[in-house]
């Protein structure tokens, strides 16, 4: 068989999207081309590599107050559209639990990062998680957002915090999503400018059909997994910190306390933060906070 096709990276001017790509001064606009697979990464600044994985129904521009925060510290920062998101386009519409991980270990290798920081959000921690367990020389510090660890029990008090995933699992194209930005998300509420600029990528038909096969083929099969307890008969060399809102409920630090308990039983090294004034959307809601902890993180889990 002849060797597979190198992959292509070259960079594409912001007006070249469509839809239109949300502003965010700054940022760098590649496409990498691999096997089946054009993804679209936003980049700004140089240094240690450090790779931000969205959560849903978000894309890069979510972390567009991170993001700059992080690279004016020193970083070269990396924010791709996964699989069935942003501006990113499949061949292949099936994901099963592990394709947006094989889709990151490529991306990396086409962008010569051997080893990065991780920041991920939402169901962009799954793949975050995955990575961590199954290649943690691939990993030097990660910050999971607004995801309990995969070590976790599963509570009836947590139950609440998945109420919203029937609608994602039976959603039908063309379904409004604006409801995923509700007051019960976000503590500080965004204007209809930001919704419509996080929901922006949800007007071409690919993604709007994505929203089934992530939640089928990823979510569920990654949750059983962390129901049958997977996630606690392996071990979290990587230091991870685990940030909640205050305002994200059902996970309050009671509920989390309980559910996450000896944590140093399944992990090297692992703690939980809180910020104040910031739900499920923390990134909109508290992007300096998290920016922040993020960079207090990689120095002092990567020296200690």
């Amino acid at each position: 068989m002849p060797p597979p096709e190198p992959p292509i990276t070259r960079p594409v001017g912001a007006s070249a999207w469509s839809p239109e790509l949300p502003e965010a001064p700054g940022f760098e606009h590649l496409v990498v081309e691999t096997a089946g697979l054009r993804t679209h990464v936003a980049t700004i600044g140089e240094g240690e590599p450090v790779v931000l994985l969205h959560g849903f129904p978000e894309h890069w521009w979510q972390w567009r107050a991170v993001a700059p925060a992080i690279a004016a510290q020193g970083y070269r920062v990396v924010c791709p559209d996964l699989r069935g998101a942003g501006w990113t386009v499949a061949e292949d519409p099936r994901v099963e639990r592990e394709t947006r991980l094989h889709d990151l270990l490529t991306l990396l290798a086409a962008l010569d990062i051997d080893r990065a920081h991780l920041v991920s959000h939402d169901m962009g921690a799954i793949t975050a998680m995955q990575l961590t367990y199954d290649h943690p020389e691939r990993v030097r510090t990660a910050v999971q957002l607004s995801v309990p660890p995969g070590f976790m029990r599963f509570s009836p008090k947590t139950l609440p915090g998945f109420q919203h995933l029937p609608a994602l699992i039976w959603h039908h194209p063309g379904a409004p999503l604006r409801g995923l930005f509700s007051e019960r998300y976000v503590a500080r509420p965004m204007s209809e400018a930001v919704i419509d600029a996080h929901l922006a990528p949800m007007r071409r038909p690919d993604i709007d059909a994505a929203v089934r096969p992530l939640c089928r083929g990823m979510v569920l099969a990654e949750a059983m997994r962390m129901v049958r307890g997977a996630y606690r008969r392996r071990r979290l060399t990587v230091p991870t910190l685990v940030v909640f809102g205050r305002c994200d409920r059902p996970w309050t630090e009671e509920v989390l306390s309980a559910t996450c308990r000896d944590p140093h039983r399944y992990a090297d090294r692992v703690e939980l933060a809180y910020v104040d004034d910031a739900a499920h959307f923390i990134t909109d809601d508290a992007p300096d906070a998290v920016a922040e902890l993020a960079l207090d993180w990689f120095q002092r889990a990567a020296s200690g």
